[in-house]
C-alpha cells in the first residue's frame, strides 16, 4: 500500500528533474525534431505519391514470354541507340537483335552482335514524345550455381494505361515478325520452371513424307481443335486435345510434329519425364504453367519411366540389394532420379490443375506396353500408327531428295582440283562402273563422285596425291535430271524397296551417303538393303 510520505517522495523526484534546465532543453528539441521528421516523412509519402499517380510501372519477369516482346521491341527502338552501357550478346534467343540482311553481316557472314539493355542498370528514353526509364535486375536463384532470373521493369510518365497497351501490342508483334519462320523450344530445369532452349526453322507440311492422308489427318484435326474453343465451353468440356503417334522408330512421328508446330505457329514444350529430381507435384506444376496455345512433347513415353507406365509395380527380385540413399552435400543442389509416378502422370493431364488449350503430343514405339488409362479419350483422343516405309514413301523420298537445287550453288569449275577420287581418264571413262547407264540418261559421267577413294589411284603420283577417305564429301552436288529422268530413277529406287521392311531414316541415310549420285543410289540399294536387312536379322537373333 503506497504511503502519503512515499507520494510526497515520487513528487519531489519529479520536481528534481523538471527544475534542471538541460532536461527541460533536450525535451523541447525532442518535441521538435519528433514533429519536423513527421512533416518530413508525411511530405516525401505525398510527394512519392504524387509522382507516381502520374506514372505508370510495369514488371516483366523472364520466365514469361512479355520479358522477350519488351527486350526485342526495346531493341529496335531509335533512341536505344544512345544507350551508353549495353550488354554485348551473340546469342539468337533474341531473334529482334540478329540481324539477316546480307548488308548487314560482317565480312565472315556472321550475324553481328546484339545489344541489350545492362544488368542493374536504368536508362531513359523517348517513345511517341512519352518518357520512360528501363531498369532491368538479375538476381542468383539460390541454391542452384550460376542461374539467374531476370526482371526488367518499364516506368511511363503517362495517367492511364493507353500508352502501355500501345507498347505491349507493339512489342508482340515486333517478337512476332522476329520469330519469322522458327518456332522457339522449351525445357524444364531444375526448379519447375520453363526455359528457352533453342529456336528451330518451320519445316514445311510436304517435307514429310508418309502415307496418303495420315499428315492431312493430324494437321486438320488439330486446326479444328484450335477453332473450337467456343463448343468446348458451351458444353463443359475441357479444352484439352492429345495424340499419340506410335509405331516403329524412325518412321517420322517427331518430324511430323515439328512441322505442325510450324504450321499452326505453336512453340513446342518438351516434358521429360524421365528428369532427374521430377516428383508428380513438379510435373504438375510444369503442365500447369503451359501457354494456353502450345505444343506439349513427351518423347517414347514408354520408356521415360523407371520401370513401365502400368499401374502395376513389379516385383522386386529376391536377391536385388537395396541401392544405396544419397546423402545431400549442404549448399549443393541434390540431384535424384525421376519419381514421376503413373497416377501423378495421369493427374497432370487431365486432372483440376491441368492447362487447358494445349495440344499434347506423345510417342512411344511400343504402344503395347501402355496403360489402357493413358490412352482412353480425354488423355490420348487420336492414335495414329507410324509403320515402316512403303514403296510410295520410298518413291517420294527419292523425288523429294534429288530435286534440282536453288540458283545459288557453286559451279563445277570452283571444285579444288584433284578432289575428286573418281579421276576421269583421257577417253572420257570413270572408276565408276556404272558409266553406260548415265550415257543411257543423258548424265555427263564428270559429275558423279565415289564414294571410296581408290588405292590404286593415288599410287600413281608419290607426291600431291588425292587424299584417301570414305564417304561423301557434302560438296559434292547432284546432277541437274530432267522430269523424265528423276521419274525412271525414282520408280526403279522405289521398286526395290520391300513393303515395310526398312524405316524412313534409314532410307534417308542411305541416300543422304550418295547425295550428288542418284544414279548410284537406284542402282545400288538392293545391295545395300540386303546388307541391312542382313544386320537386323542378326541384332534380333542377338537380343532374343
Amino acid at each position: 500500500m503506497t504511503t502519503p510520505a512515499a507520494l510526497n517522495g515520487f513528487g519531489s523526484l519529479i520536481s528534481f528533474i523538471l527544475s534542471i534546465s538541460a532536461l527541460r532543453d533536450w525535451a523541447k528539441l525532442l518535441i521538435i525534431g519528433s514533429f519536423f521528421e513527421t512533416c518530413r516523412r508525411l511530405l516525401a509519402t505525398l510527394w512519392s505519391s504524387m509522382i507516381n499517380s502520374f506514372f505508370l510501372t510495369a514488371s516483366f519477369e523472364d520466365y514469361d514470354d512479355s520479358y522477350k516482346w519488351m527486350m526485342i521491341w526495346l531493341s529496335k527502338q531509335p533512341s536505344w541507340k544512345n544507350v551508353r552501357n549495353v550488354n554485348i550478346s551473340t546469342s539468337e534467343r533474341y531473334l529482334g537483335n540478329v540481324p539477316r540482311s546480307e548488308e548487314e553481316l560482317d565480312p565472315s557472314g556472321k550475324p553481328k552482335v546484339s545489344y541489350l539493355p545492362a544488368v542493374s542498370g536504368s536508362y531513359t528514353l523517348w517513345y511517341k514524345y512519352t518518357w520512360m526509364r528501363i531498369t532491368r535486375i538479375s538476381e542468383p536463384i539460390p541454391g542452384w550455381g550460376p542461374n539467374n532470373r531476370d526482371s526488367l521493369t518499364v516506368s511511363i510518365l503517362a495517367r492511364n494505361h493507353d500508352i502501355l497497351n500501345t507498347i505491349l501490342q507493339e512489342a508482340k508483334k515486333a517478337y512476332q515478325n522476329a520469330q519469322g519462320s522458327s518456332i522457339t523450344v522449351y525445357v524444364s530445369d531444375s526448379t519447375n520452371c520453363w526455359r528457352e532452349l533453342a529456336k528451330r526453322r518451320k519445316r514445311p507440311l510436304d517435307s514429310i513424307i508418309l502415307d496418303p492422308g495420315i499428315r492431312e489427318l493430324v494437321v486438320e484435326d488439330a486446326q479444328d481443335f484450335l477453332a473450337s474453343k467456343q463448343w468446348y465451353a458451351e458444353r463443359g468440356i475441357p479444352f484439352r486435345r492429345g495424340y499419340l503417334l506410335y509405331g516403329a522408330p524412325g518412321s517420322g512421328k517427331t518430324s511430323l510434329i515439328h512441322s505442325i508446330a510450324g504450321e499452326l505457329e505453336l512453340d513446342v514444350y518438351i516434358i521429360s519425364l524421365s528428369r532427374s529430381g521430377l516428383d508428380d507435384t513438379g510435373l504438375s506444376e510444369l503442365i500447369s504453367d503451359l501457354p494456353e496455345r502450345c505444343i506439349a512433347l513427351m518423347e517414347d513415353i514408354d520408356a521415360a519411366l523407371h520401370n513401365s507406365l502400368s499401374r502395376e509395380d513389379p516385383p522386386t527380385p529376391p536377391n536385388k540389394t537395396a541401392e544405396p540413399i544419397p546423402i545431400p552435400i549442404p549448399g549443393l543442389p541434390t540431384h535424384t532420379t525421376s519419381r514421376v509416378s503413373l497416377s501423378g502422370l495421369l493427374n497432370a493431364l487431365d486432372g483440376i490443375g491441368a492447362q487447358e488449350g494445349r495440344i499434347l503430343f506423345a510417342t512411344t514405339n511400343k504402344y503395347s506396353s501402355l496403360d489402357p488409362a493413358l490412352c482412353r479419350p480425354g488423355r490420348m483422343d487420336l492414335h495414329v500408327e507410324f509403320k515402316l516405309a512403303s514403296r510410295h514413301q520410298a518413291d517420294e523420298l527419292f523425288r523429294r531428295f534429288y530435286l534440282p537445287s536453288s540458283p545459288k550453288t557453286p559451279v563445277d569449275d570452283d571444285r579444288e582440283p584433284n578432289s575428286n577420287p573418281a579421276q576421269s581418264h583421257p577417253n572420257g571413262s570413270t572408276h565408276d562402273g556404272g558409266s553406260s547407264n548415265l550415257i543411257d540418261l543423258g548424265v555427263p559421267e564428270n559429275t558423279v563422285d565415289s564414294p571410296l577413294s581408290s588405292p590404286s589411284a593415288c599410287s600413281e603420283k608419290s607426291e600431291g596425291a588425292a587424299p584417301m577417305y570414305i564417304g561423301t564429301r557434302h560438296r559434292g552436288h547432284a546432277p541437274k535430271l530432267s522430269s523424265e529422268q528423276l521419274s525412271a530413277l525414282s520408280a526403279q529406287f522405289a521398286s526395290a524397296i520391300p513393303e515395310r521392311e526398312v524405316s524412313m531414316a534409314a532410307l534417308q541415310g542411305y541416300l543422304m551417303s550418295r547425295k550428288s549420285r542418284p544414279l548410284e543410289a537406284a542402282r545400288e540399294v538392293s545391295a545395300w538393303l540386303q546388307r541391312e536387312l542382313a544386320t537386323k536379322k542378326a541384332e534380333s537373333e542377338t537380343k532374343s
